[in-house]
């Protein structure tokens, strides 16, 4: 399988190391407008060869795109135009909706299919690119039924031999969901850090900071780059989580504030039934072999 990699960080990179691992791509080829992530993803191995982006799409197999989101806007319209009838289009992007619509009358729109990979770390570039990255985790598939049959197929082969289970949604709907359980929390570490970083006496807290602090704001490292455009293009849903999440801190202060012990431990108990929801026994989930198996079916 032939295949191009427009973006070549942590997941465009992750993505071309298991597709060569897994053989499911022959041949790798890469596109990033950073001369420096191109020259630095052909040293380590992560592609075969660098391209423009013309050169890149043309007589290739499968393109996917692992930019940020606010340049699919721009990239994604330009690769339908330069593709083949047979080559097949995917997007990792984090949003759906926006990138949807932009190309939704496109004479090639049959060949893309939406795709979102539930799964990532806080570094970026090509050196941040690891095997194993998408093993076990959800890939979300967007409005397959706008989409070829033969793509889509394609797509969830890809999918699976990066070792990922499918859910299939909406494009909407799979921007209301993500904003609670990816943008949601990206938002709230930034608000973390910025409040720690607030204080006077911010070095004397860092000093102390174990490993609480530490795995709480992780996420405030992941770059403005990609999240900036993320916070964009999913306002609406993004508000409305952190309105739901502001609620519950109040909640949380006034029990404090009014010294409401028992209901302030009523509230910690309430949270900790999230270890039953992560671990698959709540009845949406499917617990098999330690993992979810999917969340959604056709």
């Amino acid at each position: 399988m032939k295949t191009t990699v427009i973006g070549l960080g942590l997941i465009g990179g992750s993505i071309a190391r298991d597709l060569r691992k897994s053989g499911f791509a022959t041949e790798l080829i890469g596109v990033d407008a950073s001369e420096e992530h191109a020259s630095e993803a052909l040293k380590i191995g992560l592609v075969d060869r660098i391209e423009t982006l013309e050169n890149g799409v043309i007589d290739t197999d499968l393109v996917i795109i692992a930019i940020p989101v606010n340049m699919e806007l721009i990239v994604l319209p330009k690769v339908l135009d330069l593709i083949g009838s047979s080559t097949t289009v995917t997007d990792m992007g984090s949003t759906k909706k926006q990138i949807v619509d932009s190309v939704r009358n496109h004479k090639r729109r049959r060949n893309y299919i939406p795709a979102h990979p539930m799964s990532g770390t806080e570094n970026s570039g090509p050196a941040a690119a690891h095997e194993g990255l998408f093993q076990n985790k959800i890939a979300i598939l967007c409005d397959q039924e706008d989409s070829g049959p033969q793509h889509v197929a394609l797509i969830e082969k890809m999918l699976q031999s990066l070792g990922m289970d499918i859910a299939y949604m909406t494009a909407d709907e799979q921007d209301h969901s993500t904003a609670f359980v990816s943008h949601l929390p990206h938002a709230a570490a930034y608000a973390l850090a910025n409040a720690v970083q607030a204080k006077a006496d911010r070095n004397i807290i860092f000093d102390l900071a174990s490993g609480g602090f530490r795995s709480t704001v992780r996420l405030a490292k992941s770059s403005a780059t990609m999240w900036h455009p993320i916070f964009q293009q999913n306002r609406k849903y993004v508000v409305e989580s952190l309105n739901v999440y502001i609620k519950h801190l109040i909640e949380f202060r006034d029990c404090m504030q009014d010294e409401d012990d028992e209901k302030m431990a009523a509230l910690i108990q309430n949270a900790n039934k999230i270890r039953g929801v992560l671990e698959g026994q709540n009845p949406h989930f499917v617990k098999n072999e330690q993992k979810i198996t999917k969340l959604y079916t056709k």
